[in-house]
């Protein structure tokens, strides 16, 4: 009786793994927008079309909103979520765009440390911000 056995698999192409991170990528940008749209929705609503609307925005109401740990969240979600989708954005339009691969390179490394540096700037105020000390 023969024994069949699949032959040795060569490794993974690039091309394979490319699909897989695109197909990530691709679904990424379609459940961020989702949440941008909540998230920023409702920041539109609260922040100027309710209540006094922008008049009552000062810092103070910020040192207000930023005691409770729900607010922080929203802003530090809103913030994460649009950079991170915009960054993706501008991947996608640097490959359908730029078509030398050193350039195409440059642009999403680019794109990548500034969207970087951002977030982290915007983290760093979001989690360090005391209320406390303002009161």
């Amino acid at each position: 009786m023969a024994v069949i056995t699949e032959p040795p698999r060569a490794a993974e192409p690039e091309s394979a793994r490319r699909v897989g991170f695109e197909l990530w990528a691709w679904l990424f940008m379609r459940l961020s927008g989702i949440l941008l749209l909540f998230l920023a929705v409702g920041h539109v609503l609260i922040m100027h079309v309710f209540d006094a609307g922008v008049a009552r925005v000062d810092f103070d109401f910020v040192v207000d909103r930023w005691s409770s740990p729900f607010w922080r969240t929203w802003d530090w979600m809103l913030l994460s979520l649009a950079l991170l989708h915009g960054i993706n954005g501008t991947r996608v339009i640097v490959q359908d765009y730029v078509r030398r691969p050193g350039w195409r390179l440059a642009w999403n490394w680019t794109f990548a440390v500034v969207g970087f540096s951002l977030f982290v700037l915007g983290s760093v105020i979001v989690f360090t911000f005391d209320p406390a000390q303002f009161r």
